[in-house]
């Protein structure tokens, strides 16, 4: 009994020091990021406050800006081969941190132009991929060695929840109040600390990380031939990228809310802050299930609540009513978000898990990307009847989730979290790993099952 108790404990200690590490480090990674709310925002306003930019003219620099990222799993590819200082993925985050806050540093002090504008956040898309390949390569891995991937997600998204609720809230205040030249030394001053937790090396984390078989990555023609052998990534990339697939959800929304219902920004700001926020019920929800409750049917159930989600934005006829709706549309959301991205963590190939997840990491920006540039179009070509056409589309998206999901292999969804539950792809980890006479080494980690 004493024993029993004392692993227990042991357990619930080292989680609570993955989640700790993992919850500060991904704060400022969604802060620092130039596609990410701060980022993201804080750009679409400059563009169209001080640049006098159209909606499909933003739309397009949300595209250019973002050609890195629908290259990510190159990036991917290359943290799961490359050891840079030795390091591995601390390495990615002291090397090249610095240059993303170089590059936010050269946009503080230059005249703001559109050509400038897309140069530096294209450097600095750029610089940050590795430093996305490098933490959500290492939550996969992390997560699957210790059969937490539900768990580590439902840190993960809580936790990037905040960043996006407080820059929802100050893009419309930094928007009036800030130039350019402060929005983008404070982006570079959370990159540079994301730079400073490279030093950072918890045991919890890292011990024996990159020791276990399901790290390790053979060679280069056999990493390619098992990556696209592998069943399980295909119904995850789709998924995903139908998810982040919302015509309506960004620019249309923003010009529709300012054009047609004469909303200030701070409305668009503050819809896109009670939207994050509401996702949080559901997240920890998530956390509270996923070890309860197998993912096939939490992906199947969060994406049934999920269809609907966008219907709501069809009866926004002034900005009272878009603050009032925000809450239920981002309530409907969040099971399925957490739930389609402990598949992508579940369905990566031993000695891949960078290449996948910057895989699904593209494929959700190009999806948002394209959805928008599709919705402002719409929205451009039909006047009055435009959003609602978006709105229309993004439905019709999401309700052809459903039958993607029969397609997973069982085998990846059939376990709750912190339950055993079978390799992705037994042939591929035994291809990769170290024969061993010890059977105990293959068994998983017990003592960190503890909830």
């Amino acid at each position: 009994m004493a024993a029993t108790w004392k692993a227990g404990a042991t357990g619930r200690r080292t989680n609570g020091q993955i989640f700790s590490y993992f919850g500060g480090l991904i704060f400022l990674i969604a802060l620092a990021s130039p596609v990410g709310y701060l980022g993201d925002i804080s750009t679409s306003y400059m563009l169209k406050n001080r640049l006098h930019a159209t909606a499909s003219e933003v739309a397009d620099f949300r595209i250019y800006t973002a050609i890195p990222v629908y290259f990510a799993v190159v990036f991917g590819f290359i943290r799961d081969r490359w050891n840079p200082l030795g390091l591995r993925d601390r390495g990615y985050l002291l090397l090249f941190s610095p240059v993303t806050a170089a590059a936010y540093a050269w946009l503080a002090w230059r005249q703001l132009t559109f050509a400038g504008l897309m140069a530096g956040m294209v450097i600095a898309t750029l610089s940050f991929r590795f430093v996305g390949a490098a933490y959500q390569g290492l939550i996969s891995l992390i997560g699957r060695k210790r059969m937490m991937s539900g768990r580590l997600v439902t840190v993960w998204q809580i936790v990037a929840s905040i960043p996006a609720v407080i820059a929802a809230v100050a893009s419309g205040w930094t928007a009036r109040h800030l130039n350019p030249r402060h929005t983008f030394l404070m982006l570079a001053g959370f990159a540079l600390v994301i730079g400073l937790l490279g030093l950072w090396n918890p045991s919890a984390v890292y011990a024996h990380a990159y020791e276990a078989p399901d790290a390790r990555g053979g060679r280069l023609v056999d990493d390619l031939k098992r990556l696209l052998r592998h069943r399980a990534i295909y119904p995850a990339i789709v998924i995903n990228f139908m998810w982040n697939f919302a015509p309506g959800s960004a620019t249309p929304l923003q010009y529709y809310l300012s054009n047609e219902l004469h909303a200030s920004d701070a409305v668009y700001a503050n819809f896109n802050a009670i939207f994050a926020a509401s996702f949080i019920p559901t997240f920890f929800a998530y956390g509270f299930l996923c070890k309860r409750v197998a993912l096939r049917n939490l992906l199947f159930w969060g994406t049934v609540v999920a269809i609907p989600q966008m219907i709501p934005l069809a009866f926004v006829h002034s900005p009272q009513s878009a603050m009032e709706l925000a809450a239920p549309i981002g309530l409907m959301g969040g099971v399925a978000t957490a739930a389609y991205y402990d598949l992508a963590i579940r369905s990566c190939p031993p000695g891949l898990q960078g290449t996948l997840m910057m895989a699904v990491d593209g494929v959700l920006v190009v999806s948002a990307r394209v959805g928008d540039r599709l919705g402002s179009a719409i929205y451009d070509a039909h006047p009055g009847r435009g959003f609602l056409y978006c709105v229309v589309a993004t439905t019709v998206t999401y309700s052809l989730i459903i039958p993607v999901i029969f397609l997973v292999p069982r085998r990846v969804v059939a376990a709750a979290d912190g339950h055993v539950w079978p390799s992705v792809e037994g042939k591929a980890l035994a291809d990769v790993a170290e024969p061993t006479s010890d059977p105990v080494s293959r068994r998983p980690d017990e003592s960190n099952l503890a909830p």
